[in-house]
């Protein structure tokens, strides 16, 4: 349809086309610029293996992390992180993060916890949460020595024990996907300032 009055043709006849890209200027940027680069893959969800575990997505995050930094993998881009190797969801005992977060609180604590922050040496989550479960069961195993006069008491102090080393571990585990960290009161705060220090 033509809508402006006065023409003999559409003004889609007369327009001029754009232009063909021609080379730039300047030969420098040139020779920088590679001609088929891929794009970056698509981020994926920060921890796929609770669901991706099985799946033939291309692109996902297993074949992702498998390709060689600089490589022919996806145009030169390594892993999701994209930093040569360093990722926020590596752990040095090759477990999944959730899993060692949570055995921080489950696995005898303090003691668990004491060998995690030996071996674990990558993720600053489990870390944390390490260092936060040593502190924390370290002052309730105290209780349990003060209290042990009184059967009473000292089957409360066990049962609160029990509770917090549950309650502890599923934060630990549901907020492994975000990195989120669920500070005690006074363990936590302490616990991540010893964490900066390191």
């Amino acid at each position: 349809m033509d809508f402006a009055p006065y023409q003999s043709s559409p003004p889609e006849n007369s327009r001029p086309f754009s232009p063909v890209q021609s080379p730039s200027p300047r030969p420098s940027y040139d020779r920088g610029r590679p001609s088929n680069v891929a794009s970056p893959p698509p981020l994926q969800h920060p921890q796929p293996q609770r669901q991706w575990a099985s799946s033939n997505i291309p692109g996902a995050y297993q074949n992702v992390a498998a390709a060689p930094v600089g490589g022919a993998g996806f145009g030169g881009y390594g892993n999701e992180a994209g930093y040569g190797g360093v990722d926020a969801f590596d752990t040095s005992l090759g477990v999944r993060l959730d899993y060692e977060a949570a055995a921080a609180y489950l696995a005898l604590p303090p003691l668990g916890a004491i060998v995690l922050l030996i071996l674990e040496r990558k993720s600053d989550y489990v870390r944390f949460h390490a260092w936060q479960s040593s502190l924390l069961f370290t002052t309730v195993f105290v209780l349990h020595l003060l209290f042990s006069w009184s059967t009473f008491f000292s089957w409360v102090i066990f049962l609160g024990d029990l509770a917090l080393m549950a309650f502890m571990a599923l934060k630990a585990y549901r907020d492994a996907d975000t990195l989120d960290r669920f500070e005690v009161p006074i363990f936590g705060q302490f616990a991540s300032r010893i964490l900066d220090d390191e």
